[in-house]
């Protein structure tokens, strides 16, 4: 599965979430769903902006956790 750790890049930056919705010009909901793990995907023009507005890298923000053995993920 894929982990969003949005909300640890948001804190080192010392960033809020309306903070980042005003820079990268996205709704506050839709980073929220971003941000709490609730997203089926995201767009690379969305993970850009968020990256530039973070100056962090994909990686920072992306994580793959492996499911656990016996598929309780």
């Amino acid at each position: 599965m894929i982990v969003v750790n949005l909300d640890v890049m948001m804190a080192r930056r010392k960033m809020s979430l309306s903070q980042l919705s005003e820079k990268v010009d996205i709704t506050l909901a839709n980073l929220s769903v971003l941000k709490n793990n609730k997203a089926k995907a995201v767009r690379f023009s969305t993970l850009e902006a968020v990256c530039a507005a973070l100056d962090c890298q994909p990686g920072d923000i992306l994580e793959y956790v492996p499911d656990k053995p016996g598929g309780a993920g």
